[in-house]
């Protein structure tokens, strides 16, 4: 299956953490003042899916969470959101579901994330080979999964089975410096991942990352979709630029007021994806998920921020429209 027809398919398996976020109430307040935080699901990968869903696709999360109230409460979240858990397995012992703490503000935004002993990285090979596959028509990853063992180990599993299930892999480098042992592992280990996906999204800092410097970012992108695959490089509020079938397509973004930084490549990935497989066109579908990103931005919250398909048209009723 080709990537766009596996896009279309519109069923995604997607791999990586869940999380609990817990941010401040209300908007502007910071988090060493606050006295009332609003909780609800968080970590990228969870935040793709419940996106995904919300705009009319079907997703399920394939990852670890500990057992305990943490664990599940994002496994209900996700249940609320839509989301498929047959393929979440909590795991005992120290292992901890990660928690981000952050604010509604832009300036001096603070973002703290607890992962240590962090339980998505418990995730097996066993848990890759009990997914069925035939059950997608893609696969979408976040990057964070390769940062430790067993999870990376198992995550190129998974990518081994996908691509015996004739399955395309969507790969969002997701780039956390915190998470990895060494910058020169990671950049190794993300390359291979790249050189193994079928469509990589990233921002202008991951791409220099992988290329071992930010002025090598452009260039590295380019180089991969040579190679036969499809890229988005962000470049936040210069917009992207889509690399396919020998194409370069430049798009903008929606200017809003942020009241957060936190959320828009998550959101981004979902309207992309749901885009393309309700047939828009490759340059609209990114413009739709810019779209996506801002309305994350401007509002509280992560997962809980995620539009649904008439809250878009809404959004792109209204907006004056993109720049570029």
């Amino acid at each position: 299956m080709n990537l766009i027809d596996g896009i279309k398919g519109n069923r995604f398996a997607v791999f990586g953490r869940a999380g609990m976020d817990m941010f401040a109430d209300p908007i502007g307040t910071k988090s060493e003042d606050a006295t009332t935080f609003r909780a609800d699901l968080g970590g990228s990968s969870a935040n793709i899916c419940a996106g995904l869903v919300k705009l009319g696709a079907e997703a399920a999360l394939v990852t670890s969470v500990s057992d305990d109230a943490v664990g599940r409460f994002c496994v209900n979240r996700l249940r609320d959101y839509g989301v498929e858990t047959r393929y979440v397995r909590a795991v005992g012992g120290e292992a901890r579901t990660s928690l981000a703490v952050y604010e509604s503000r832009i300036d001096d935004f603070q973002n703290v994330i607890y992962r240590n002993g962090a339980a998505d990285f418990q995730v097996t090979k066993a848990d890759m080979d009990a997914v069925d596959y035939s059950a997608f028509s893609a696969l979408i990853t976040a990057g964070t999964v390769f940062a430790a063992e067993p999870s990376r180990s198992a995550t190129f599993r998974a990518f081994e089975h996908a691509r015996t299930a004739g399955l395309p892999v969507i790969f969002d480098i997701d780039y956390r410096p915190y998470s990895w042992p060494s910058p020169e592992v990671a950049s190794e280990v993300l390359t291979r991942a790249g050189e193994a996906s079928d469509l990589i999204v990233g921002n202008d800092e991951e791409f220099g990352f992988m290329a071992g410097h930010i002025d090598k970012g452009l260039e590295k992108a380019r180089a991969l979709a040579a190679q036969g695959r499809m890229v988005i490089y962000k470049m936040g509020e210069a917009g992207a630029i889509t690399f396919a079938e020998g194409q370069e397509i430049r798009t903008g973004i929606y200017p809003v007021t942020a009241v957060k930084p936190n959320g828009a490549g998550d959101s981004f990935m979902a309207g992309l994806l749901a885009s393309i497989a309700q047939g828009h066109a490759l340059s609209d579908a990114v413009l739709r998920g810019s779209a996506c990103a801002s309305i994350v931005v401007s509002q509280p919250g992560c997962a809980n921020a995620m539009p649904t398909t008439a809250e878009l048209e809404a959004f792109l009723a209204s907006h004056p429209g993109p720049t570029v």
